[in-house]
């Protein structure tokens, strides 16, 4: 229960608790503020309820991380500098969804190999979720990896800067939650692919969607053109 007098009635919710699209708050105006090479930022000017409101937004391309597990029942991470944070980050391999036309799914199964030299036989959906809806329209989808092989040639070092020296650690989940947990690793993706996966193991399975399992609010995103 609530606390005492809380919620106001009229800020009582009394419908479905799940996210929702909603194309009723137009956009009266939209001008591009910045162009990078990445992404992009729009200032939109929105009525919002009875405001008129001003939101700089960051259109972002999406992306997808893998949580992948061996035989031994240890997560792969990997050590990668964000400049952003000015910080050394242990992250699942993920990847931006920057290639015209090429599915999720495929794009995730390219950075497993491009970034660990791993393939995975066994791949499934295991949780969505918005990065920083407050001021970006980055959706991320982590998939779960399993039945995992080494490349015969390990990967490929093709990257350069952040990416040319990508240390690997082999942490086993109970260990990785303990790190989600104690603040130890903060990547958004790590931390909702490794509290995700110990909630399907805690629930025997129960939940875990098919590696092709519908991506509809980024399909929203698509449709109302917040995707680069």
């Amino acid at each position: 229960m609530p606390p005492e007098g809380l919620p106001r009635p009229e800020e009582a919710w009394s419908g479905a608790v799940a996210d929702t699209p909603d194309s009723t708050m137009a956009v009266a105006e939209r001008t591009l503020a910045f162009e990078g090479r990445v992404w992009s930022v729009v200032r939109d000017y929105v009525r919002i309820g009875e405001s008129d409101s001003v939101r700089d937004v960051v259109i972002h391309p999406g992306a997808v991380a893998v949580i992948a597990v061996d035989h031994d029942d240890r997560i792969l991470l990997i050590r990668q500098y964000r400049h952003p944070v000015a910080m050394y980050l242990f992250e699942p391999p993920a990847g931006l969804l920057d290639v015209a036309g090429e599915p999720p799914l495929v794009t995730a199964q390219r950075e497993l190999a491009e970034e660990a030299g791993v393939q995975a036989d066994t791949w499934h959906t295991l949780v969505d979720l918005f990065n920083s809806p407050g001021g970006s329209s980055e959706a991320i989808r982590v998939y779960l990896a399993n039945d995992l092989t080494t490349l015969p040639d390990g990967r490929s070092h093709t990257g350069e800067a952040e990416e040319a020296h990508l240390p690997q650690a082999w942490v086993p989940l109970d260990d990785a939650v303990e790190m989600v947990l104690s603040g130890a690793i903060g990547s958004p993706s790590g931390v909702a692919g490794i509290l995700a996966l110990d909630a399907i193991r805690r629930r025997n399975g129960q939940g875990l969607r098919s590696a092709q399992a519908p991506w509809e609010p980024r399909a929203w995103l698509v449709s109302q053109q917040r995707v680069r």
